[in-house]
């Protein structure tokens, strides 16, 4: 019974002994996860590019480009609002590792990246709207930060919880136990808000929403632009003035009553076709009021005495008057095919699609070619 008495205490000794060095070593690991999340919310560039490489955001692009001014700019506008709070604390000795839970607070990664994704798919629209030609079309990684500065410049996101743990491994220096934060892939998504993950999603933009883009993008494009990116100038061929005017002319009606609304969209595997009521001007109706003008001129005497070149000259004058005093229009739906690529949903051939579409029976030029004088 004494030996009972004697031991009691020693064990509860012992305990708080344990307890005050567990407690001791968790405290320490706690500051050191404070000082460096703490260096975040003051955003320090070199503690970000410690956690969170301006590479790894867009893993695909493989620059080996000098850390920029407006990628750290697009950095500390992400962690302007960042904070976290320690949930607990776990340390296994023994394998000199320990586990810290946390609650982070950021900014909504999923809606940014929504955003972005929108942005650069309009990007790479304009690009092939662009007339330079010449200049290399591929997205580099500096337009990707761009955009993303652009979107945390003028957009306000709101703020989400997510929880996550962050690992922290012991060394022995100086007979003093080091904790070193575990740098992980994980980590870093953790704490850009899920960033990585939601921009490497390929169904982040639904087909519908891709398509979206693509006709809202159209919409806004100017006349040059728009004849640019549906190549205007093929869709009646050859470099001839008569058919170059006609083209331009098209383009001036599609730019002046094009409109769209989206319809049932459906899904299968990689695949998926939307449809979409699009608007634009009446093919049949400027073909008939054409015919009607060029029957009344074909049956003049001024059509044979003007000849050959004169004839096929008048006919494409006829046919861009008719266009351009055009005032009807007609509403079709048209299912557009979109596949995904592993990396989003896209248009294939986007261009010629839409013009298909838009330009409906006066995609070919209903002018015959011009005969020589005998």
């Amino acid at each position: 019974m004494k030996s009972v008495k004697f031991l009691l205490p020693l064990l509860l000794l012992c305990a708080v002994l344990f307890c005050g060095c567990t407690g001791k070593e968790e405290k320490k690991i706690d500051e050191v996860v404070k000082r460096e999340l703490d260096l975040l919310k003051h955003l320090d560039s070199d503690t970000t590019q410690k956690y969170i490489s301006y590479q790894e955001i867009f893993p695909g692009d493989l620059e080996d480009a000098a850390m920029s001014s407006d990628v750290e700019e697009v950095f500390s506008l992400f962690f302007q609002d960042f904070d976290y709070k320690i949930l607990d604390t776990s340390v296994n000795r023994d394998k000199a590792i320990a586990k810290v839970s946390l609650r982070l607070f950021t900014l909504d990664a999923r809606a940014l990246a929504e955003d972005f994704s929108k942005a650069l798919l309009k990007h790479e629209i304009a690009l092939a709207a662009s007339d330079d030609t010449e200049d290399d079309q591929t997205v580099t990684l500096e337009d990707r930060y761009m955009l993303l500065n652009q979107l945390l410049s003028s957009n306000k996101y709101q703020t989400v919880e997510r929880n996550c743990s962050i690992t922290l491994t012991a060394s022995e220096k100086n007979e003093e136990t080091i904790w070193e934060i575990k740098r992980t892939t994980t980590l870093e998504n953790d704490l850009v808000g899920g960033l990585m993950n939601y921009l490497s999603d390929p169904d982040i933009l639904s087909p519908e929403d891709t398509l979206l883009v693509y006709l809202d993008t159209l919409k806004n494009m100017s006349t040059e632009e728009l004849a640019n990116y549906l190549n205007a100038d093929s869709i009646v061929s050859t470099e001839d003035p008569n058919k170059i005017s006609l083209a331009n002319a098209l383009v001036e009606q599609v730019h002046n009553i094009f409109n769209y609304s989206i319809g049932e969209t459906s899904v299968s595997g990689y695949h998926a076709s939307v449809k979409a009521d699009i608007t634009t001007f009446d093919s049949e109706a400027i073909l008939n009021s054409y015919q009607s003008q060029l029957d009344d001129y074909l049956s003049s005497t001024d059509a044979v005495i003007d000849g050959a070149q004169k004839r096929y000259n008048k006919s494409y004058q006829l046919l861009i008057d008719s266009i351009k005093e055009n005032k009807e229009e007609k509403t079709v739906t048209t299912t557009f095919t979109l596949i995904n690529d592993g990396a989003s949903w896209k248009l294939e051939d986007a261009g010629s699609v839409f013009g298909q579409a838009l330009f409906g029976t006066l995609s070919s030029s209903p002018v015959e070619d011009s005969e020589e004088d005998s």
